[in-house]
C-alpha cells in the first residue's frame, strides 16, 4: 500500500469535508430560539406520560420482531423493503472494488494515529452509497473505467495490477482540484496548477472519490477517534470548591457532602 501521507491527511484535517463550493450560513433569530425553547419546556411535561405508555408499547413490539439484516429500525414495510435491498444488491465488480481499495488507501493511508480507509471499510461505505444515492453510480462507474484506460495506454495493465510507482503516477495527475473562487480568493485552490489536457475526467472523478472517502472515513469510529471528537460527555461535579464557600463563610452539611455535593 502507498505509504505517501495522504491526500487527505497530507493537506489538513481542517479543511475536512473537503467541498470547497459548499458554504454554510447559519442564521438565528435569538429571540424567537428563546420563545421556541419557552414553549418546548412547557409543552413537555404534558406529553411525558403518553411518551411513557407509547414508549412502553413501541418496544416491546421492537423486541418481539426478528433481528433483520439492517437492525430492528423504526421504519415502514416499503422503507425496510427498500433499505434490505440496497444492502442485498451488489453494484461494483470485484475489480472496481479493489481498485477503489486502492484509490481510498491513497487519499487515507494508516499512520500512527489511526487506521487506513481500507481499514475503517470506506469502500463498503462507498459501494452502499452509490445504491443508496444512484446519482454517483455514472462518475463513479466511468471515473474507474477512465483511470482503467490511462493505466492500459501507459503501461499496458489495469490501474489495480500496476506498480505503486505508476498508480501515483496518475494519481498526482488528478488528485489536486483546481478551485478559483473571485469573490474571495482566499478560499481559492491551487489556483497556478492547470490541469493537463485530457485529464478533466479524471480530476472531476478524484475529487467525487475523495469527498466519498473523506466521508465514510471520518464518519467511522475510526475516523471519529482519530479527529479526537469525544461527543458530549457528562460533567463531573463535586460542589462548590473549598477556598469559595470558605470565602464567603459558607460550608456543606454532613448530608450535603455524603449525599449531595459528592459522588
Amino acid at each position: 500500500m502507498p505509504v505517501n501521507t495522504g491526500v487527505v491527511r497530507g493537506i489538513t484535517k481542517d479543511i475536512f469535508p473537503i467541498n470547497v463550493n459548499l458554504k454554510f450560513e447559519i442564521l438565528m433569530d435569538r429571540r424567537k430560539s428563546i420563545k421556541t425553547i419557552a414553549i418546548g419546556t412547557a409543552s413537555t411535561g404534558l406529553l411525558v406520560e403518553a411518551c411513557k405508555l407509547a414508549d412502553k408499547k413501541t418496544n416491546e413490539e421492537v423486541s418481539s420482531q426478528p433481528e433483520s439484516k439492517i437492525g430492528n429500525l423504526d421504519r415502514s414495510a416499503e422503507e425496510k423493503a427498500r433499505d434490505e435491498k440496497t444492502v442485498a444488491d451488489k453494484f461494483f465488480t470485484e475489480q472496481e472494488m479493489a481498485t477503489i481499495a486502492i484509490l481510498a488507501d491513497i487519499i487515507i493511508p494508516k499512520d500512527d494515529v489511526s487506521g487506513s480507509a481500507t481499514d475503517a471499510k470506506v469502500p463498503d461505505f462507498i459501494e452502499f452509497i452509490v445504491k443508496d444515492m444512484p446519482q454517483h453510480q455514472v462518475p463513479m462507474r466511468g471515473g474507474l473505467r477512465w483511470l482503467d484506460i490511462q493505466s492500459m495506454k501507459r503501461f499496458g495493465k489495469t490501474f489495480k495490477d500496476a506498480e505503486q510507482k505508476q498508480q501515483m503516477e496518475i494519481v498526482d495527475e488528478i488528485a489536486y482540484p483546481v478551485y478559483i473562487d473571485k469573490e474571495h480568493p482566499e478560499n481559492s485552490m491551487n489556483p497556478d496548477r492547470t490541469i493537463k489536457p485530457g485529464m478533466e475526467q479524471g480530476v472531476s472523478f478524484f475529487n467525487l472519490m475523495r469527498n466519498l472517502t473523506a466521508t465514510g472515513f471520518y464518519t467511522s469510529e475510526i475516523g471519529v477517534k482519530d479527529l479526537g471528537y469525544v461527543g458530549n460527555r457528562p460533567n463531573k461535579w463535586n460542589g462548590v470548591p473549598d477556598d469559595v464557600l470558605k470565602q464567603y463563610g459558607l460550608e456543606y452539611s454532613e448530608k450535603d457532602n455524603q449525599v449531595c455535593a459528592k459522588y
